[in-house]
């Protein structure tokens, strides 16, 4: 296990939600093939080297930062915080746990303003600003409304080898634990972690890291997502569709796994549940039950559980990829152990055709 993280004195920072994803992508005409004219995600501005892209419900500049460079990986996990006055208290808080920071007054990227940017205890990159250039919020451009289209950003997912670690530094950060995957003896797999009012804004995925599982979007209903199948097929683009359509058990939300062309991978997603009252209980799932990843027992695909972007640190270079050496949830899925199930033994949850109510 690595080490402990400690909890600083200062008070973590307020923050709202996840807001936006800033990727490193090797051939920025193919990306923006994929992500707007595959996707629909709509351009808030571009030049040569960046194209600043947006959800149909937001207002803010944007939630995904297409940048070209050398290297496919991550640049920032970006969340908004509640005032100008937690920015501040976000740069206190992660040089008081020792770590990297970098300010700037100006922001990192187009549409952002004062910001700040750390390496974080388990080698993301996080950043955290308030102040954003409005934009048009295109809910009712029903005219740019496509069948598949992709209306909000609704979380990121990280690759750590340490999830128990991860989860308490996030808890520690003002996230709350909405599901988790364990075994017997309380090993945690896989935490799913919120600040909006939804199942989760950032999810742990034990494996070697720091390094990004997904970013994923939400649409309104899961029709939206085989739209997005069917287009797929349609442009002979099929191969890229790594997992699904198919149903969670955690989150219960209906999923799609896509692979862009620099294999970054996006979820889209929806018809998860409401996680808002203070008392909102916590779901553990075994880690041996089929149905945690997918609610209909379809086996996980290998890559699902091996494969994931690098992320950078403030200088731009890749963090280096430290490797799991507890059990991962691969080798209880994709191992073939024997151990897993859909019905517990002797669970009974059979039904008989004609049954009179």
């Amino acid at each position: 296990m690595t080490n402990f993280v400690p909890t600083p004195t200062a008070p973590a920072p307020d923050i709202v939600r996840c807001a936006y994803m800033e990727i490193v992508v090797t051939d920025l005409s193919k990306s923006r093939e994929f992500y707007v004219d595959v996707l629909g995600l709509h351009v808030t501005e571009e030049d040569e080297n960046t194209i600043y892209l947006r959800s149909l419900e937001e207002f803010i500049h944007h939630n995904l930062v297409l940048r070209k460079g050398p290297i496919a990986a991550v640049a920032a996990f970006a969340y908004r915080v509640k005032s100008p006055a937690e920015v501040d208290a976000a740069e206190t808080y992660y040089k008081e746990m020792g770590c990297r920071t970098e300010r700037r007054k100006e922001g990192f990227t187009k549409g952002i303003g004062d910001s700040v940017r750390v390496e974080d205890p388990l080698g993301f990159p996080y950043e955290f600003f308030y102040e954003t250039e409005h934009v048009e919020r295109l809910t009712q451009r029903y005219d740019l409304y496509s069948a598949g289209e992709l209306v909000r950003l609704d979380h990121f997912n990280q690759v750590t080898p340490d999830v128990p670690r991860g989860r308490k530094y996030l808890e520690d950060l003002g996230f709350r634990v909405s599901e988790d995957i364990k075994d017997s003896d309380g090993v945690t797999y896989a935490a799913w972690m919120h600040r909006k009012q939804t199942v989760h804004d950032t999810a742990l995925t034990g494996g070697d890291g720091p390094r990004m599982h997904h970013v994923a979007f939400a649409t309104h209903e899961k029709h939206n997502i085989i739209q997005i199948c069917d287009k797929m097929g349609a442009l002979r683009i099929s191969d890229r569709i790594e997992r699904g359509p198919g149903r969670h058990g955690v989150s219960n939300a209906f999923y799609l796994y896509i692979l862009d062309p620099d294999d970054h991978r996006v979820e889209i997603y929806t018809q998860d549940y409401y996680t808002g009252d203070p008392d909102n209980p916590t779901i553990t799932w075994d880690v041996h039950d089929n149905q945690r990843r997918d609610w209909w027992g379809n086996a996980v695909v290998p890559s699902w559980y091996t494969e994931a972007s690098l992320v950078l640190d403030l200088d731009g270079n890749p963090q280096p990829v430290i490797k799991r050496t507890d059990t991962s949830e691969m080798a209880v899925t994709v191992g073939a152990d024997g151990f897993s199930y859909t019905r517990e033994p002797g669970e009974d949850r059979g039904f008989k055709l004609g049954t009179q109510l």
